[in-house]
């Protein structure tokens, strides 16, 4: 006890010192993608002598992860990226990483009786199909995202210039104004059906997109099913080796002493002229804590979440945070795909390598994929519907035996990872703070409005400003209004 009072005596002295003093240590709870990324982003802002402590409970990348089957592995978590995901093309480079090549395979969508649209290898007839089917609902989509996304890539350009926003809704004005805000309190159908898309786009083919990412219909808030749909356009991809390199590859990089261990609660301790937290943690059944000038929450917080981390001596007290999470099971399953469930009975001649499935009341899957392992090889290809394969079945629950036969005629291996995979978007939805206190940040905030790989390390970034800038008084930085006027100003 004597120890840690000496250690409370000097980090106080330390935290009093001059505003130009970096801080001593950090503190990130949580190494998914935005706890690492965080990490990264803190240690290039703050320099290589800050020390940077990551708390992790579990493995390492958190929500991207693989299971191996055969030998080999293959991603249950974040599977893909789309082409706006710039911070995450940055890591890739960064790390000597690269991009793994994707196997092309069509796709179809599953209505719960038959298939209702079917892709081809001819684009110009799938267009002429989705026309036939839907008239220029698609062009409407297109339009509307691509919007969207227009907007929202101003925020790479904001955080290029060092600019950092305290809560969700403050990010999202500085990038699209009122239409970002009234997008997280209206429903993608809503939205769509403004814009020209047809009732019956929207729940054969929108909802078959939606369910396939987020687990959820067209009902959801507006700005999160943007972000999804935003797959549609461009190529996606992945890394070779497994997405999760990205992670591991981070915090090696910004040699962060990663602590396997399970942060309870952050207690604040009031200081001359700053604040200073002690982060107390659970290892090996004993109970630890250290002391730190900045912390970092990277790991979901509501109210019967896993974390369960606690908050002490804030004046006001912090209050609950609401919301729930959606689950999600991944069955990695090695067999034979039961074509016939899809109205083929010759497995020879089903073409699909992935099946969206619709809102049908009897179907028990979102979305089935062929999948391929993390690290494809010069010669490999994508196993024909009548072999032996590892299919990816995502659903809301494990899947029964019953539910299983019906899928597969018969399988060597069935694989699950059950997660909390992101928060369920109603169509009116909170805009939560980045910043807790002065010093201390929730990164996982923006997660509340959409959920991607992307939209954390986003996430990461802009608390990674965040923090610098509140640390050195650069006030100017943080909440600025009229930023595309700012910055070209500053050009």
């Amino acid at each position: 006890m004597a120890g840690a009072a000496l250690l409370l005596i000097t980090l106080v002295a330390s935290a009093a010192a001059s505003r130009d003093t970096p801080p001593r240590k950090i503190a990130v709870v949580g190494a998914g993608i935005g706890g690492s990324a965080a990490a990264h982003f803190l240690q290039q802002l703050f320099g290589p002598r800050v020390q940077i402590d990551v708390y992790e409970k579990g493995t390492v990348g958190g929500r991207l992860a693989t299971i191996t089957v055969n030998k080999q592995q293959y991603e249950s978590g974040g599977a893909s990226f789309n082409s706006f995901s710039l911070h995450m093309q940055d890591f890739v480079k960064l790390l000597g990483l690269k991009q793994r090549r994707e196997i092309a395979g069509k796709s179809a969508i599953f209505g719960g009786e038959h298939l209702i649209l079917e892709e081809t290898d001819w684009y110009l007839l799938n267009l002429f199909r989705i026309w036939w089917h839907y008239g220029i609902s698609f062009l409407r989509l297109q339009m509307w995202v691509e919007e969207v996304m227009e907007k929202f890539m101003r925020i790479y350009k904001y955080q290029a210039h060092g600019y950092a926003f305290s809560g969700v809704e403050e990010l999202l004005y500085s990038v699209g104004e009122y239409t970002f805000i009234n997008m997280t309190q209206r429903s993608v159908a809503e939205c769509l059906l403004e814009v020209g898309v047809t009732q019956r786009f929207i729940d054969e083919v929108i909802t078959a997109l939606l369910r396939a990412s987020y687990g959820q219909p067209a009902t959801m808030a507006a700005f999160a099913g943007a972000m999804s749909l935003a797959g549609i356009q461009g190529n996606l991809w992945s890394v070779e080796g497994g997405n999760k390199l990205v992670c591991s590859g981070l915090l090696k990089l910004t040699k962060a002493n990663v602590i396997h261990a399970r942060v309870t609660s952050v207690a604040l301790h009031n200081t001359e002229g700053r604040a200073l937290y002690q982060v107390f943690y659970e290892k090996e059944d004993k109970m630890h804590s250290d002391f730190y000038d900045i912390v970092v929450i990277a790991t979901p917080l509501y109210a019967g979440s896993n974390s369960n981390i606690t908050f002490e001596g804030f004046q006001p007290p912090f209050e609950e945070f609401v919301g729930s999470f959606q689950s999600t099971v991944t069955s990695l399953v090695h067999g034979y795909l039961n074509s016939s469930y899809f109205g083929f009975p010759d497995p020879k001649l089903f073409p699909f390598a992935s099946i969206l499935s619709t809102d049908a009341p009897n179907l028990f899957f979102r979305a089935l994929d062929n999948m391929c392992p993390v690290n494809i090889s010069a010669t490999f290809r994508r196993k024909q519907p009548q072999e032996a394969a590892i299919w990816r079945v995502l659903s809301p629950q494990p899947l029964e035996r019953p539910q299983l036969k019906s899928l597969f005629r018969s399988y060597y291996s069935v694989q699950t990872a059950q997660w909390q995979a992101y928060p369920q978007y109603g169509s009116r939805m909170a805009t939560p703070l980045f910043a807790l206190h002065d010093q201390l940040f929730y990164l996982n905030a923006l997660e509340w409005v959409a959920s991607s790989v992307e939209i954390s390390s986003v996430a990461a970034k802009n608390v990674a400003l965040l923090a610098y800038n509140r640390w050195y008084q650069d006030l100017d930085k943080i909440d600025q209004k009229d930023l595309i006027h700012k910055i070209k100003t500053e050009l």
